[in-house]
């Protein structure tokens, strides 16, 4: 079996050039690796070889070589092959040097041009879901938001999306601090001051969040601002728990809020792009 390595080839055209060609056998090699991780379960010589587009006996040199490495294992009872532990270290140093934010912020940047609204990535705080990081629109008349900034949590759309990925007990004790602090504000108001609206009690809320669950993303129009809208779709970590709120907000004449709508596949699918680069399996949090 012969490598096409042109990067140690006697007439180097170029750093350039070598730079863009590689090992073929091993990108072919590659294939079988990439097979166990899109079945995620361990594999028979003849459907790991199916799976990646080969035969079994192509495919079985290469995971002779990939269990050397430590890449690939065999279960001794059954003969099915899967990932092995150098895979495992490979992908628990890989997670421990992904920033979610960092991977995000191109993104976020990227949709923002594309789409001319504002966006967001918030994260989980001590005080509920805060921005860490903006990309603002293109347009001459857009909505600005703050780092640092504390969304609410039922009354937005990134607050209400956390509050439908974390775990119940998190949520309902941020609940009820959020409604101790209206009460607060509201002994406390000045008059002439907006009243805000009254926060849902927990079994109102949940049926808030299972609306979230079951279309993916989390939708405000007019709930903190009139004339404003806003959109939010979770990113999940390896573990499927709730990394991030990739959020869109926008003047609600211009705003697609509509779950099918192009502007909620676009949130969609930036959120499950960063998801897959986090190690989230596809369908985390549902």
């Amino acid at each position: 079996m012969a490598d096409q390595d042109s990067s140690e080839t006697g007439s180097d055209k170029g750093s350039e050039r070598a730079v863009q060609r590689g090992i073929q056998s091993i990108e072919v090699g590659g294939q079988l690796l990439q097979a166990l991780v899109h079945r995620g379960t361990p594999l028979p010589l003849k459907a790991l070889a199916q799976e990646a587009g080969m035969t079994p006996a192509k495919a079985h040199p290469y995971v002779v070589s990939f269990g050397r490495l430590g890449l690939v294992e065999q279960d001794p009872a059954t003969g099915h092959y899967q990932l092995g532990p150098l895979a495992l270290q490979l992908g628990l140093i890989a997670m421990a040097q992904t920033n979610p934010v960092q991977l995000a912020t191109p993104v976020i940047e990227a949709l923002a041009r594309r789409t001319g609204h504002t966006f967001a990535l918030a994260v989980w705080g001590e005080r509920g879901a805060t921005i860490v990081r903006t990309a603002e629109s293109p347009a001459a008349v857009h909505v600005a938001m703050r780092h640092g900034t504390v969304f609410s949590l039922a009354g937005t759309a990134s607050g209400r999306l956390f509050g439908a990925y974390l775990d119940e007990a998190v949520v309902r004790a941020a609940l009820e601090a959020e409604r101790a602090r209206a009460r607060q504000g509201a002994a406390a108001g000045e008059a002439g001051m907006p009243v805000s609206p009254p926060l849902p009690d927990w079994q109102a809320f949940a049926q808030q969040l299972q609306a979230v669950r079951a279309h993916g993303l989390s939708r405000s129009d007019g709930d903190v601002l009139p004339g404003i809208s806003a959109m939010a779709a979770p990113v999940f970590d390896a573990a499927g728990r709730i990394a991030l709120a990739l959020t869109a907000i926008g003047a609600s004449a211009v705003f697609d809020t509509r779950p099918d709508g192009s502007l909620a596949r676009s949130l969609r699918e930036a959120a499950a792009g960063i998801s897959a680069r986090l190690g989230a399996r596809p369908g985390a949090g549902g």
